[in-house]
């Protein structure tokens, strides 16, 4: 068989930073996100200081050289703008300020993909003036989610794309990422080389920069793959594709020197800032913020079931659970018509309050279910459940949910200083669930009486407005199955 050859006059290289930690990604980027928020606005020197010490925290960074260290803080900064710049001063971007607060990886990516273009200065200024040289002006994500969609025109999702086509058919062709050629004519080349049966270069070395794309497409939820080879159309994600298609958002510092395809070092440094103000810039008006019944979810069945079971607040109807003589119960009744799945916060909160009733049923006192209640946070009593034992002792439960694609580290949680405050004096009766939601499962951890372990040193805490905890899960606390509750 013969290989295809994009011609030499429309051959093009395209290429981004790398992460070298790009095999762990999501646990990096969530725990860099809260250590830059961490260290905030400070003198640049003093930032890089302290960035550089929480790098060498991450595990497995102890005893790593300086230059990997600073390699880390920088392609960090580059590729995902959590980091933003003053001629005197470095500071958290918004982007990693959302992701220590949201703990929304899904989010995360879409943002960062939604604004990811080349040219910018995600790469050397070198780089970026190559580029302009070459009349480059692509939004890869963009263009990849219009050509399924035309692939899918009549419905459905059965039409993917794989790593080296998307690289030698979109990613190193110039009449893509130049011309902005239309989609149509872009997979009608590919269909008919797979008409041809023609082959790709299919080396690491040379797909690896749209298999990134495609990879942080996946994460990112709008695409999706069963055997890591064809990437399809997420169609759980129809709004947040529709957002991608039909954006005109785009970097435009470069355009003049792109127009005439010269410009200077000068000029491109110049664009370095201008560059992360644009990718930390407020785009309140797109909500990225995940459906996470829509993420969880295999098909639509599922989807149907699992709002189903959040909408009942885990047992027929928020009606039964709530005795509404109690003024407060009625102020959460009301509150709790706000709640939504794009809140990660209270979907956790659903399906722990699912689990605990399912917990007391199993336990055979299906009597006291009714005193099982969510507690809005605008009452701030510091936790998020009111529960109870078999015995009937109260549990305060605390909830922490993270979504992310890949399962995450279990070893850290942060309590602000009203839930610390209610753990120091509710002892034992206090829980802090620690859930993640992930494509493939749904991990809870409970860690029982924070405050009492750290009383005996079975666990670590940072006063940091609040407490920054961190512990060994094969030494405290326990996972359990996250029960689903069922009449």
């Amino acid at each position: 068989m013969s290989e295809y050859k994009i011609p030499e006059e429309y051959y093009f290289r395209i290429h981004h930073v790398r992460p070298r930690f790009k095999g762990d990604i999501e646990n990096v980027l969530i725990y860099m996100a809260e250590e830059i928020t961490r260290v905030g606005e400070q003198p640049t020197d003093e930032f890089v200081k302290k960035v550089n010490e929480a790098i060498y925290g991450y595990p497995g960074n102890a005893h790593r050289e300086l230059k990997t260290i600073n390699n880390w803080r920088t392609e960090i900064s580059a590729l995902f703008g959590f980091i933003e710049h003053t001629d005197t001063t470095d500071r958290p971007g918004r982007r990693a300020i959302e992701l220590a607060a949201n703990e929304d990886l899904v989010e995360c990516f879409k943002v960062f993909l939604y604004n990811f273009q080349y040219p910018g200065a995600h790469i050397k200024p070198k780089n970026v003036l190559e580029q302009i040289e070459n009349g480059v002006h692509f939004k890869p994500a963009q263009y990849i989610l219009k050509m399924l969609k035309y692939a899918n025109r009549e419905g459905g999702n059965s039409a993917g794309i794989t790593k080296y086509e998307a690289c030698h058919c979109i990613f190193n062709d110039l009449r893509v990422t130049r011309d902005n050629e239309g989609v149509e004519k872009t997979w009608e080349r590919i269909l008919d080389n797979r008409q041809n049966k023609l082959e790709y270069d299919q080396t690491g070395d040379v797909i690896r920069y749209a298999g990134d794309i495609l990879d942080y497409m996946e994460i990112a939820n709008l695409l999706k793959t069963y055997d890591s080879h064809t990437y399809y159309l997420n169609t759980l994600e129809e709004e947040a594709i529709i957002k991608f298609i039909e954006s005109t958002e785009w970097f435009g510092e470069y355009d003049e020197m792109i127009k005439k395809r010269t410009g200077t070092m000068e000029a491109v440094k110049n664009c370095v800032n201008g560059w992360f103000s644009y990718v930390n810039r407020d785009i309140k008006e797109t909500d990225f913020s995940t459906d996470i019944l829509a993420y969880i979810a295999s098909d639509e069945d599922e989807l149907k079931k699992l709002k189903e079971n959040t909408t009942t607040d885990g047992v027929g109807g928020l009606a039964d659970l709530i005795e509404r003589e109690n003024v407060l119960e009625k102020r959460i009744a009301k509150y709790y018509d706000g709640f939504t799945t794009k809140d990660i916060g209270d979907i956790g909160e659903s399906l722990v309050h699912g689990h605990e009733c399912m917990r007391i049923k199993i336990g055979g006192r299906v009597d006291l279910i009714h005193l099982i209640k969510r507690i809005p946070t605008q009452f701030a009593v510091g936790y998020d459940i009111s529960s109870v034992e078999l015995d009937e002792r109260k549990r305060y439960i605390e909830v922490k949910t993270t979504i992310s694609s890949k399962p995450l580290h279990f070893n850290r949680v942060h309590l602000t200083k009203n839930e610390w405050n209610t753990a120091s004096s509710t002892h034992d009766r206090y829980y802090v669930y620690r859930l993640l939601l992930s494509k493939n499962e749904r991990k809870l951890f409970l860690l029982q009486d924070p405050v009492g372990l750290y009383k005996k040193d079975l666990i670590d805490m940072i006063p940091s407005d609040g407490a920054d905890i961190t512990f060994d899960p094969s030494k405290v606390g326990q996972f359990e199955e996250l029960l689903t509750w069922t009449n």
